[in-house]
């Protein structure tokens, strides 16, 4: 045990070690609180003075919540070594989160976002205290968890920190050798004499490699045989990477160098955060001073990114899961341009389902009036352009998975182990997203299948409305000669009239039937669309995989504690191989479950996928087509009204003219108009009109159902 006057802790207890100091997990000895002791060892005070105390100096200034806290410097009771008692951070670093193997791909989005917006906060509360880190790193960010389990990220070691303004330089060197700045690494590494002045952007180079590093877990540039193996070829990559490369990489010896404009199809970030971040990337890890962004524009640009807000989209043509990222206060039509830049699909062509309701999003309001969406409850995309559906684009995760040695090497077992375990949880993860996927695309299918149901009902229920009238109008001889009633012009219009609706008819009962097998058609794909979601729910190939990884960790953790140990007994090394006779069987099963259970399915499903979104198109244009038939009836029932009121009016003032003389003295028996039978056939227009304006209101509302086919309803609030 060692102690100073008020916190005590065990050598045991070790949590980092470096060239110059230890740190060790303490108490408090009053309280118990958990604290973190920097003690400095003799290596230390064969530095100048100056440097000794600078690190106290730093931390005393520093006071952020991205920063780990000083307490206090104190001094052990025998050696009087000088300690410095820190905030203590459970849960490791940003290091030890990408050297788990669930992480061997980067972190997923929301957690990337958590580290971005803490080292962006921190690293601004140094620049605004004029000091520069000068060791930025995964190693050097800590991590604990808030009161609510989110993580908080700090930054830590401030050894190698100095106080310096934008516009100075230092000359001095420190720094991890992944993370340097080439001009840093010529001279500190390669020992290369030059004596270049070195300004603050340093941190913005070492920023770079740690963002790309927790973005795709992996280092950006890697010569054949690892960075620390071939340092000649590591300089020359990060000096010869051309403008706008964010990777290079040896994959053979004396090869050639490749360079990376994007990072890779295994990273876990969304392509829209990938956008985002990629320019930024570019720009910072610049090897020439002069045009690597300042740390103003580094700021800028990452706060542009952390102001934003994610809207989900479920692309339905292209079975794609989009992540949008735009501002709350700009404008849906901002909205709208973002989606095509990542979809294709013009604004113009947009229509969008939310939780199986069509919506409309007025171009001129704020995008906050956009409803609140995960990746479980995105928008639904639906294009108004029928094409054939991409799918989830992703990497084989066998392609990822190393081999182990036949003899027992108990490092090289521990890294095979962490690499195919590494493999297995992005089988999982990919799985996972091939299963949702699925879902995504049967229940956008099945909520547009639902909308065009209801328009067929509707449009059918109207149909015989009106074809219900017109066979009662037309079954009976209304407008016919009969007796007493004598050859007239207006009775002629009548006939003419007569032929008009039979056409008219002839038209709503071929709609009417087109209609009818529209819902056929809609309700086997409906149905169809059910069974489907119910076997996807009911799918456990996820569960196998689990259940594989689960097992393979165990192996894993043994793994791990055996390789620090110098070597193995006879019946360990026995159980050993056996243990990799096993993980290798385990990883074999999780690759075949994720090949023939996962993707075939998926696969399957794309194109089943595909060919009833162009069942769904052609429906949908069919539709259309019987909403034009039914406007042209429309038009004809509304001339058929104009045509009726013309008539009625002669014929009531003829009827008028008629009284007026009956009143004056009695009709001659040769009066061309009867009055009883005038009357009649007035009675009979009259009736028949009213049905006609009823018809006519009736098409005019179904025909606006129909036109709503070809553009989104006003459905404000969305």
């Amino acid at each position: 045990m060692q102690s100073t006057v008020n916190y005590l802790w065990h050598t045991d207890d070790l949590l980092g070690q470096g060239a110059t100091a230890s740190v060790y997990k303490a108490r408090n000895k009053k309280s118990g609180e958990l604290v973190a002791v920097k003690v400095f060892n003799t290596a230390s005070y064969m530095r100048p003075r100056e440097v000794q105390v600078r690190e106290f100096e730093v931390l005393r200034k520093l006071n952020h919540q991205n920063i780990v806290k000083l307490f206090a410097v104190e001094e052990t009771g025998g050696s009087r070594q000088k300690v410095l008692v820190m905030e203590y951070c459970s849960s490791g670093s940003l290091l030890s989160v990408l050297e788990s193997p669930e992480n061997a791909f980067g972190l997923p989005e929301d957690e990337f976002l958590v580290v971005l917006r803490c080292v962006v906060a921190g690293m601004n509360h140094l620049r605004e205290n004029g000091i520069v880190h000068r060791d930025i790193k995964p190693g050097n960010i800590m991590r604990l968890l808030g009161e609510e389990g989110q993580s908080i990220y700090k930054l830590t070691d401030f050894g190698a920190a100095r106080e310096l303004d934008d516009d100075e330089k230092f000359i001095s060197v420190y720094g991890t050798e992944e993370y340097l700045h080439p001009d840093m690494y010529e001279r500190a590494v390669l020992r290369k004499p030059q004596q270049k002045a070195f300004g603050v952007t340093v941190d913005l180079w070492s920023i770079g490699v740690t963002l790309y590093h927790a973005a795709t877990g992996s280092l950006p540039f890697v010569p054949f045989g690892g960075p620390r193996r071939n340092k000649e070829i590591m300089y020359r990559i990060t000096t010869e990477k051309p403008a706008g490369a964010i990777a290079g990489t040896q994959r053979r010896e004396n090869g050639p160098l490749e360079w990376s404009y994007s990072l890779p199809i295994t990273c876990r970030l969304s392509s829209g955060l990938q956008s985002q971040l990629v320019p930024i990337l570019a720009n910072i890890l610049e090897v020439e001073q002069a045009k690597c962004w300042g740390f103003d524009q580094f700021f800028a640009e990452t706060s542009d990114i952390l102001q934003r807000v994610v809207v989900h989209v479920f692309s339905l043509s292209e079975a794609v899961l989009h992540h949008v990222y735009i501002h709350g206060h700009n404008t849906i039509a901002i909205f709208l341009e973002a989606v095509y830049e990542q979809t294709n699909v013009a604004p113009q062509h947009q229509e969008y389902l939310f939780e199986g309701h069509l919506c409309v999003l007025e171009p001129n309001l704020s995008a906050q009036h956009i409803a609140h969406t995960t990746a479980s409850s995105p928008l639904t995309l639906f294009s108004m352009a029928s094409e054939t559906p991409k799918g989830l684009a992703f990497r084989d995760p066998a392609l990822d998975v190393p081999k182990f040695v036949p003899k027992v090497d108990l490092q090289a077992d521990y890294n095979t182990a962490k690499g195919v375990l590494g493999a297995g949880y992005q089988a999982l993860r990919l799985a996972q997203a091939l299963l949702a996927g699925q879902e995504l695309m049967l229940r956008g299918l099945h909520w547009f299948v639902e909308i065009l149901q209801a328009t067929c009902r509707r449009t059918l229920e109207v149909t015989r409305m009106a074809l219900l009238f017109l066979s009662s109008s037309l079954g009976t001889e209304r407008f016919s000669n009969g007796a007493g009633m004598p050859e007239i012009q207006e009775l002629k219009r009548a006939t003419e009239l007569r032929s008009q609706l039979r056409t008219l008819a002839g038209v709503l009962s071929r709609c009417s039937h087109n209609i009818t097998e529209t819902q056929m058609s809609l309700s086997s794909l409906s149905s169809e669309l059910a069974k489907n979601r119910d076997q996807v729910h009911e799918d456990r190939s996820t569960q196998k995989i689990q259940c594989c990884l689960d097992k393979m960790y165990l192996i894993y953790k043994q793994f791990k504690k055996s390789r620090v140990r110098p070597g193995l007994g006879y019946n360990e090394e026995q159980i050993h191989k056996l243990d990799k006779v096993n993980f290798s069987h385990l990883a074999k099963r999780l690759l075949q479950v994720f090949q023939e259970e996962c993707v075939q399915k998926y696969q399957t499903s794309l194109v089943t996928h595909g060919k009833r979104m162009r069942v769904v198109h052609e429906t949908r244009n069919h539709l259309r087509l019987v909403g034009c038939s039914v406007a042209a009836c429309n038009t004809e029932a509304q001339g058929a009204q104009e045509s009726l009121s013309k008539l009625l009016d002669r014929l009531s003032q003829q009827l008028l003219q008629d009284r007026t003389k009956g009143a004056q003295a009695s009709p001659p028996p040769t009066a061309p108009y009867p009055s009883p039978a005038l009357k009649d056939l007035v009675l009979h227009m009259q009736e028949l009109y009213e049905e006609m304006k009823l018809l006519a209101f009736d098409l005019q509302d179904n025909n606006r159902i129909i036109e709503g086919l070809s553009r989104v309803p006003s459905t404000p609030g969305v």
